[in-house]
């Protein structure tokens, strides 16, 4: 059966639904999860007042740990049921890259995944990176809507 879980989360309540169904099926079979998620490089960028005036680094370091709450919120979740979990950010503008390549270094069985971003994330998931994920997954991918 599916032994390690992969759930990926951009922080939205959709993804908050993969998450706790993630959480419990792990508990119920013993499975671990790893939590993960990829920050847009560019989604701050686009808020800046004067896109020409912008600190790519500091951009960057914000995307990166609005990716790290995500994960942790996974993790505090997986504690709470007594679920193991690991944990991984990325930066990229093609999630749905990152997504695969951690399933396939943690040997994952399955992922856990939302069907869609929030609309204010609309550009990142254009073209749906869930179904990307579902197009080159070698695993099963479970969508919750």
């Amino acid at each position: 059966m599916f032994k390690t879980i992969l759930v990926p989360t951009d922080g939205s309540p959709m993804s908050d639904k993969a998450i706790g169904a993630a959480i419990e099926f792990a508990r119920q079979t013993g499975a671990r999860i790893i939590g993960i998620s990829v920050a847009d490089p560019t989604s701050y960028i686009a808020l800046a007042e004067d896109a020409i005036a912008y600190d790519v680094e500091a951009y960057e370091m914000e995307a990166r740990q609005t990716a790290q709450s995500h994960v942790q919120k996974v993790a505090q979740a997986a504690s709470a049921a007594n679920v193991p979990c690991d944990t991984v950010t990325a930066l990229s503008l093609n999630p749905h890259e990152e997504i695969i390549k951690a399933a396939d270094s943690f040997h994952c069985d399955a992922i856990f995944m939302a069907s869609h971003g929030p609309r204010s994330m609309h550009r990142l998931f254009a073209g749906s990176q869930t179904q990307k994920v579902l197009a080159h997954s070698t695993v099963p991918v479970m969508v919750f809507r």
